[in-house]
């Protein structure tokens, strides 16, 4: 790995860690009841079964991750690796960008996407609770992970442009864990942030999915553009 795709590759993950992290609020606005609600009908008993619904969410992410950009490559493989690797580097930037936007609710846009239908997902999710401690948190916070987010969205599609599927992995894992430390305490926290720090955080993982798509839009063009070049 070169030192220009090393740096990429840091500032990819740490910028995918933050959006995360300051995603704490939009985690517990969309989702801290209803994971403090399936909590409290799971009956849980230590440790376990919390760690059993994070690790599940978390390995989703990182299986999103990896599907995208194996999709991805499969996109620049089949369209000559050079000027298609540029064009999915910009159009994923764009989608980026918008995502971003979307968060920060200002976009006549609104992403109505996620990674199966929701009405499936929340009778799924309804249901683990009958299956056990540990299995039904498995079954739920593999559920969580598939909800519809714009934020989960924004990972998957930058993911798209990572070098290698593991690549891709690694940035959806990244973003798993900026989001541990408001989704495991979700139960406490839920009803203690106020809207207006909630709406703050959120701003600022909005802005840091913006960056990300910006960097991804500004290598694609620059990539095209040195590609078309040597192609023309």
């Amino acid at each position: 790995m070169d030192h220009a795709h090393q740096h990429i590759a840091e500032f990819s993950y740490a910028a995918a860690f933050m959006v995360g992290l300051l995603g704490s609020g939009h985690c517990l606005g969309m989702c801290g009841g209803l994971v403090s609600a399936f909590f409290m009908k799971l009956k849980a008993r230590g440790p376990w079964p919390y760690l059993a619904y994070h690790g599940a969410r978390i390995s989703i992410y990182a299986v999103v991750g990896l599907i995208a950009a194996s999709i991805g490559a499969v996109v620049v493989a089949s369209g000559g690796v050079g000027l298609a690797q540029g064009v999915l580097q910009i159009v994923a930037g764009l989608i980026v960008i918008l995502l971003g936007v979307d968060l920060l609710g200002v976009s006549p846009i609104r992403n109505a996407y996620g990674f199966a239908p929701l009405a499936w997902l929340r009778r799924q999710f309804a249901t683990a609770t009958q299956k056990g401690p540990v299995a039904g948190a498995v079954i739920g916070g593999a559920i969580n992970g598939l909800m519809p987010c714009s934020m989960t969205m924004a990972m998957a599609v930058q993911a798209t442009t990572a070098p290698s599927p593991p690549e891709g992995m690694l940035l959806l894992l990244a973003f798993g864990a900026g989001t541990l430390p408001s989704m495991l305490s979700a139960s406490f926290l839920f009803g203690k942030l106020g809207p207006a720090l909630r709406g703050w955080l959120l701003k600022g993982a909005a802005l840091f999915v913006i960056l990300l798509g910006a960097s991804t839009l500004w290598q694609g063009v620059r990539f095209y553009l040195v590609m078309h070049k040597l192609v023309a």
